[in-house]
């Protein structure tokens, strides 16, 4: 089953306004720069526009966790380049003994998988309702016709009438009692 362009672009821009906010949060807070807001327009612009990309048809968790960590890097190096001062974070104090490129690094990885996480939900429920929608509207073509096979009968049952003196008799089937 593949989407079309209205279902493609909400997912998208879903994928965008996630893996980008997430991206910039944890890249303040793990030490670097605030990413101005041209900076962040044109990561969400080009973050939609891979999302329009991979989003034709329902993909496997491990597609989408390598998609975000290839789109975490490129987003570090996008904020990274020409941005506000940096934010001060605890990550990065060195009493705490993470230097910059530790929370940093740090940073990315809990972006990327806590967006490959909730993509990857999302992207089971949309899918499996998008096949539950499609089994109710679009009638499926009959099941082929398969020749019957006749099973041999083990054996037949046929009722016999009861005659009225069997049924007054009175049967005590059983062991002798004890003399």
């Amino acid at each position: 089953m593949r989407a079309h362009l209205p279902l493609r672009l909400t997912r998208s821009a879903a994928f965008a306004a996630v893996s980008v906010g997430l991206s910039a949060l944890a890249h303040a807070l793990g030490g670097g720069t605030a990413p101005s807001p041209a900076t962040l327009a044109l990561a969400l612009a080009g973050v939609l526009a891979l999302g329009l990309l991979l989003s034709g048809r329902e993909r496997s968790p491990v597609t989408i966790t390598l998609a975000l960590a290839a789109t975490q890097a490129a987003l570090h190096n996008a904020f990274a380049y020409g941005s506000a001062p940096a934010v001060p974070s605890p990550l990065t104090d060195p009493e705490h003994g993470l230097g910059q490129n530790a929370g940093m690094l740090l940073s990315h990885v809990v972006a990327t998988l806590l967006t490959g996480w909730w993509l990857a939900r999302g992207e089971h429920v949309v899918w499996s309702l998008l096949h539950r929608l499609a089994r109710r509207l679009i009638p499926l073509p009959p099941p082929s016709r398969i020749p019957e096979v006749r099973q041999a009968a083990f054996f037949t049952s046929r009722r016999v009438p009861v005659s009225p003196a069997v049924t007054l008799t009175v049967s005590r089937r059983g062991p002798p009692l004890p003399a």
